[in-house]
């Protein structure tokens, strides 16, 4: 196999200049870049990158761990990290875990053995306790709050976020509240659960458990949610569904049932997914791709810096109005 010697020579530039291109260094003239890669493609040069790795002590990958790929929540996340990705010309190794345990903490050790050279977590099963001892084999962020601790993390508010929900039904003369979580012991279903009854206790309310519908995590459970409130002796009159792709399930299966949104159940969505505003639904948009770029963000520059102190970023919602309320 050619080194880059000779690639060097068939170019007719200076190892620098192949290196520099190698690399994918900016200062180098059109002209040289396009004759290195010629000379590249005849000679049928290919780089060990495990022995650039050794060299350069960092892998160009950051690993990200997400319970499932296909689910429109962790996709807009990821979105947002692979366009800062390619603009950092990095690779992201995407780990899907389905929330177990021991799947999440073999990531955790592929960070230690430094086969990636930083972790973005999207949504966990572990304790923070245990992910905080990996903090110092690469930079860590996770998509929620966190603090005092040797993590990063990007984050809306959920419990502000719900609490204007709840407080914008109410203003509408909905004294009926349910809302569905798809998880119950998440920490944002935990925040919402907080602003549940801390909201409705003090309008005047009253936060009912068997008005927290668990489970609910796609269209299909949105549908099954129809008879599962007219199953009920005493139904809600409004609904914050967290997931706009459940809200759609709900709305179009209510529809079919002879219901009407909202004379019946008024509804507000989250996520502002594009499904939302092709049907109308009040939505809190909670800045998935952007929670996705600056998570990235802020681990590349902690893997460039060598370290550094970690930053804990909030990023407001948007509440946004439309016929469904």
């Amino acid at each position: 196999m050619p080194n880059i010697k000779q690639i060097a020579e068939a170019a007719g530039v200076s190892v620098t200049t192949v290196s520099r291109v190698l690399n994918g260094h900016p200062y180098v003239s059109s002209a040289k870049r396009a004759a290195v890669e010629d000379a590249v493609r005849r000679l049928n040069y290919s780089r060990n990158m495990n022995a650039v790795h050794l060299i350069k002590g960092i892998t160009q990958t950051i690993g990200v761990i997400l319970p499932n790929i296909n689910h429109y929540y962790f996709a807009r996340i990821m979105e947002g990290m692979a366009q800062q990705a390619l603009k950092c010309n990095y690779q992201l190794m995407l780990c899907q875990t389905d929330y177990r345990p021991n799947v999440e903490r073999k990531v955790l050790e592929m960070l230690r053995n430094k086969q990636m050279d930083g972790l973005i977590i999207c949504s966990r099963a572990l304790s923070l306790n245990e992910i905080e001892t990996y903090a110092a084999y690469g930079p860590i962020a996770l998509c929620e709050r966190v603090s005092g601790r040797n993590l990063s993390s990007v984050y809306i508010d959920h419990y502000a976020s719900f609490q204007t929900a709840i407080r914008h039904l109410w203003e509408q003369g909905r004294r009926r509240i349910a809302f569905t979580i798809s998880r119950r012991n998440s920490p944002s279903s935990r925040s919402r659960l907080q602003a549940y009854a801390d909201t409705l206790a003090a309008l005047g309310g009253q936060a009912r458990e068997d008005w927290v519908l668990d489970g609910c995590l796609d269209w299909e459970d949105g549908a099954a949610l129809v008879d599962r409130l007219l199953a009920m002796n005493e139904r809600p009159d409004a609904l914050l569904i967290t997931g706009d792709q459940v809200a759609a399930g709900f709305i179009l299966t209510a529809r079919l049932r002879g219901l009407e949104v909202p004379n019946d159940f008024a509804v507000i969505g989250f996520d502002n997914q594009p499904i939302s505003g092709l049907l109308g639904i009040t939505t809190i948009d909670n800045r998935l791709s952007e929670i996705g770029e600056r998570a990235f963000s802020i681990v590349h520059a902690q893997i460039a810096d060598g370290g550094g102190t970690p930053v804990s970023e909030e990023l407001g919602f948007r509440f946004i109005e439309r016929s469904s309320v």
